[in-house]
């Protein structure tokens, strides 16, 4: 799509020349073809050194645009981004893809469904009733148990457990709203990736990215019930326990435990060999490797302790 067909479609005044517009992606990661957007003055400084061919801006943030990329000013950039965020949308379904490419090898139950453009690994084992979507990918050795979805353009390394009813690149929670309280949906055009050696327990679901990909790394331990919001990365052989919720955009460094019912908030890092117990609520980046922390505002797991004994004694 072409730059002057996409001013048309969010109602964009156009400073720079008319190109074809291959895509979107976060002002970080977007290429010379592709459009991006800036709807948030704490990011100018990405803004200035993003290679993005196009942004959606306001007025206000225009000046802040590398040279030679083009600007389509709006009013509303997070809004006008929402709106053309489905017309860069793959369809849900597409019939027109090449069948499958399943190994002798695997085992595919019946009573499973394997879309168009999927690739199925040696000795896979997918069990009845699951899902795969178009172009999904599944490495060798990895089992798919029953009722199992993996939306489309999703990928699964090799030796990866997923248990049942769990959903792998639905949708993530994303969506603009306007001054008068109205919801426009951000298509999520990433995916899931999930590296080797993974397992995954049941009715545990991990949302596609809005662009790019929600990414789980080598070795990730993830129990039952537990949710992982788009675009998060999930560090090397870190384990989440039961009820925990990891808001969108937090990265985690590797060996990070997250204990049962805790939770982050979004946009957040987490270094690496941190613990969080059971209940804990993550408000704050942390940069400091190696510590154990509890309760909500989070603090350190010893000082959270001798907290509970004071309380303790107060009341009685």
């Amino acid at each position: 799509m072409d730059i002057n067909t996409i001013a048309s479609l969010i109602n964009a005044k156009v400073v720079g020349k008319n190109f074809e517009v291959t895509g979107m992606a976060t002002l970080a990661d977007a290429k010379p073809s592709e459009i991006s957007f800036l709807s948030n003055s704490k990011y100018a400084k990405t803004l200035q050194s993003t290679k993005a061919g196009a942004v959606i801006v306001d007025e206000n943030s225009q000046k802040y645009l590398p040279e030679n990329c083009v600007a389509l000013v709006v009013k509303h950039p997070y809004w006008e981004m929402a709106v053309l965020s489905e017309y860069f949308s793959t369809p849900i379904e597409d019939d027109n893809l090449e069948d499958a490419q399943i190994a002798q090898s695997a085992k595919i139950a019946p009573e499973a469904v394997i879309a168009k453009g999927a690739k199925i690994g040696e000795n896979c084992r997918i069990m009845a009733n699951s899902y795969i979507g178009n172009n999904v990918e599944i490495g060798d050795n990895t089992i798919i148990y029953p009722n199992v979805t993996v939306y489309k353009e999703c990928k699964i390394g090799k030796n990866c457990i997923i248990h049942a009813n769990s959903v792998i690149g639905g949708d993530g929670f994303g969506f603009a709203t306007s001054n008068m309280g109205e919801h426009k949906k951000i298509y999520q055009n990433g995916n899931v990736v999930l590296e080797d050696d993974i397992e995954i327990g049941s009715c545990t679901t991990i949302d596609r990215a809005a662009f790019g990909s929600t990414l789980i790394k080598q070795g990730v331990r993830i129990d039952n019930l537990v949710q992982i919001g788009h675009n998060c990365v999930i560090g090397e052989y870190s384990v989440i326990v039961s009820q925990a919720g990891i808001s969108g955009s937090t990265e985690m460094g590797r060996n990070v435990v997250m204990g049962g019912q805790s939770a982050t908030a979004g946009h957040l890092t987490i270094a690496p060999f941190s613990t969080m117990a059971a209940r804990s609520g993550v408000t704050k980046s942390i940069k400091e490797s190696g510590k154990t922390f509890a309760g909500f505002p989070l603090m350190n797991h010893r000082a959270w302790l001798k907290l509970q004994g004071k309380l303790a004694r107060l009341i009685k």
